[in-house]
């Protein structure tokens, strides 16, 4: 659905059909958004009519609301857009892709490293099966939800991670 590191930021389910833009939210960590919601000109404001309403429209502006991060279940198909050249060649795909969402294993990472638990799950799958965190991919990538049909209707069971 979306990682656990953009829990404290608003969200919502996708919608099939929608463009989607991969960004680096306040936390940190990347997820992905509506263009439409980063868009500020999409929030029409009323314009004021006298010098001083429009001086004080730029001293002190008004608040925009946060942009939220736009969650997808695991096994939603998505169009996966721009696909930089270094992973083309590296995976064997081309710039536009068919991919599965997914969420990887907390402790199963491109680097074989262990991280946190619950931290940077959400992922790509390519139909060849190499899996790629949204971390890992560039910021402004596009990507549309193709289908959310087949995808699974509740967020997938957490796996127990036992400490020394």
């Amino acid at each position: 659905m979306c990682d656990y590191s953009l829990m404290g930021i608003p969200n919502r389910l996708a919608v099939e059909r929608e463009q989607l833009v991969l960004r680096e939210f306040r936390t940190g960590s990347k997820g992905l958004a509506s263009p439409l919601d980063l868009d500020p000109t999409n929030s029409p404001l009323e314009q004021p009519k006298t010098l001083w309403a429009r001086l004080k429209l730029f001293i002190n502006p008004p608040e925009r609301p946060p942009v939220p991060a736009v969650c997808i279940p695991p096994g939603a198909q998505l169009a996966l857009e721009d696909i930089p050249a270094s992973l083309q060649r590296a995976l064997g795909v081309s710039p536009i892709e068919l991919v599965t969402f997914t969420q990887i294993k907390a402790d199963n990472n491109n680097f074989g490293q262990l991280e946190e638990p619950d931290i940077y799950r959400d992922a790509v799958r390519f139909r060849q099966g190499q899996e790629v965190r949204l971390q890992d991919l560039c910021e402004g990538q596009r990507m549309w939800v193709m289908s959310l049909v087949g995808a699974e209707a509740s967020e997938p069971v957490r796996e127990a991670v036992s400490r020394p």
